[in-house]
């Protein structure tokens, strides 16, 4: 019995359905009604009746539910007192592929949750690293993609280095150009208006296959190519190069300003971007707002 167990009853008791439940707690369901079920098999008991219309509590089970919540009650004092006590540094570690919305949530998370004292990293690296990042629990979150063509590769990692991946939001092909590329003016474009300019990419390091991209359609032969490791990099260079990258669509004008343009790509494909998080972690509270965060600049995009 672990308090992330206890975690997922209270809320599956609270929401009514696993469905509602594993959305609250950022989980696949699947992924929560196997939990619970370990949990039931473990304690000897029946936590839920399961109907089609939802869950219901039984009767051993609203009495466990009760042990749970003081269970939890007391690790919220113990963690707010030890981990979060004045004089003491609040730590978070996320670790994310290139994406404005990233920066909006954590500055958002150190606004309100910061305080007087803490240790934050937002580390936007390359895609193998942050797999391995979470699964060694380096950071507590991360931050990616996958696609029709990487999905497969990317499925296989995350299983087999325990994490999970819950979706943030799906997204459209788009380019980003300058504001003053002609492409800007267009309302879409294609594939063909693209030859001309040079296309800019992030490197990934010794991991760097097709699989691992942070853009899709990267399989495609380009003539001019550039590979940078970071954001204000790549963003100079479609300026001052006139160059393109392919990518969500997704930009932030009060942090990137007014000349970078997110342009619709006639291209059919999808990306699926979302978090990925460790199994046998139970997320912070720090963990929980920032997920939080990242929802409210991902939905309104």
């Amino acid at each position: 019995m672990t308090l992330q167990q206890l975690r997922y009853i209270v809320e599956v008791a609270k929401s009514g359905t696993f469905m509602e439940a594993a959305k609250n707690l950022f989980l696949s369901q699947p992924s929560l009604t196997k939990s619970i079920k370990e949990l039931e098999k473990e304690m000897g008991i029946l936590i839920f009746d399961r109907t089609n219309k939802g869950v219901s509590v039984t009767k051993e089970g609203e009495v466990f539910l009760g042990y749970a919540r003081q269970v939890l009650e007391q690790a919220a004092l113990l963690e707010e007192k030890y981990k979060n006590h004045v004089g003491g540094k609040q730590e978070f570690r996320v670790s994310t592929q290139h994406y404005s919305f990233a920066v909006n949530a954590f500055v958002d998370l150190i606004k309100e949750c910061g305080g007087e004292e803490y240790d934050f990293s937002l580390r936007e690296t390359q895609t193998f690293s942050i797999i391995d990042d979470v699964s060694r629990m380096k950071s507590e979150i991360g931050i990616l993609y996958y696609n029709a063509f990487n999905q497969m590769v990317i499925q296989k990692l995350l299983k087999a280095n325990d994490l999970e991946f819950t979706e943030l939001f799906t997204a459209r092909p788009h380019i980003f150009v300058s504001a003053n590329n002609p492409l800007a003016k267009q309302a879409v474009v294609d594939m063909e208006d693209l030859v001309q300019y040079p296309y800019l990419s992030y490197e990934q390091g010794e991991h760097n296959s097709f699989y691992f991209s942070e853009e899709i359609f990267s399989t495609i032969q380009r003539s001019k190519n550039i590979r940078v490791m970071d954001r204000a990099t790549l963003f100079n260079l479609l300026i001052g190069l006139n160059g393109y990258t392919v990518c969500s669509g997704v930009i932030d004008k009060e942090l990137n300003g007014e000349n970078i343009i997110a342009v619709p790509l006639r291209a059919e494909g999808e990306m699926h971007i979302g978090v990925i998080t460790h199994k046998k972690a139970v997320l912070s509270k720090l963990g929980i707002y920032y997920i939080d965060a990242l929802k409210k600049y991902t939905y309104r995009n």
